[in-house]
């Protein structure tokens, strides 16, 4: 496998957890900053709330971030679940959903990789929250209807994908 190397080492510059809690906190969501390199919050969506988990991996320079739904995938659900996923994993640019082994919950994720730009900017981490939850919203109808409509996962992902005009 190759390697690129360059002529200088980026030195790290901070904790990006640090930049995290201070945007938590000037934002008044309930958070918990479980250790140096974690922290957890809950945010209210339009469908439900979602519990923010931020992890900062020092030795990669990369701090995964996760979104995770207020609901739970009965075991009879789960193989409509996964083709979902998929389905909504191909309208994503940046991110994916998961389902997560241990508590059953869908979740978005992603990580950001911060090599040679210090702890990161409150807009990399506003824009990370921001496009979690923007997919969350967007694809909760999608999970609600597979999971308690009785939809296939295609008929999901269609009538997730509309647009609606207007307001009723």
């Amino acid at each position: 496998m190759t390697s690129v190397v360059t002529s200088e080492a980026a030195t790290y510059l901070g904790n990006p957890i640090d930049l995290v809690e201070e945007i938590a906190n000037a934002n008044d969501w309930a958070h918990d900053r479980t250790s140096e390199e974690e922290l957890i919050a809950e945010v209210s969506g339009r469908w439900c709330d979602y519990r923010l988990y931020f992890v900062w991996q020092e030795e990669l320079c990369a701090m995964h971030f996760s979104s995770s739904f207020d609901m739970k995938v009965p075991k009879g659900r789960r193989g409509a679940v996964y083709e979902l996923l998929a389905l909504a994993n191909e309208k994503l640019w940046l991110g994916h959903f998961d389902l997560s082994s241990e508590d059953r919950s869908p979740a978005f994720r992603h990580a950001a990789l911060l090599r040679g730009v210090g702890a990161g900017s409150a807009e990399q981490v506003e824009d990370l929250v921001d496009i979690a939850l923007s997919e969350c919203e967007r694809f909760y109808p999608a999970f609600q209807l597979v999971l308690w409509g009785g939809k296939r996962p295609l008929e999901a992902i269609a009538a997730a994908m509309i647009d609606p005009l207007g307001e009723a």
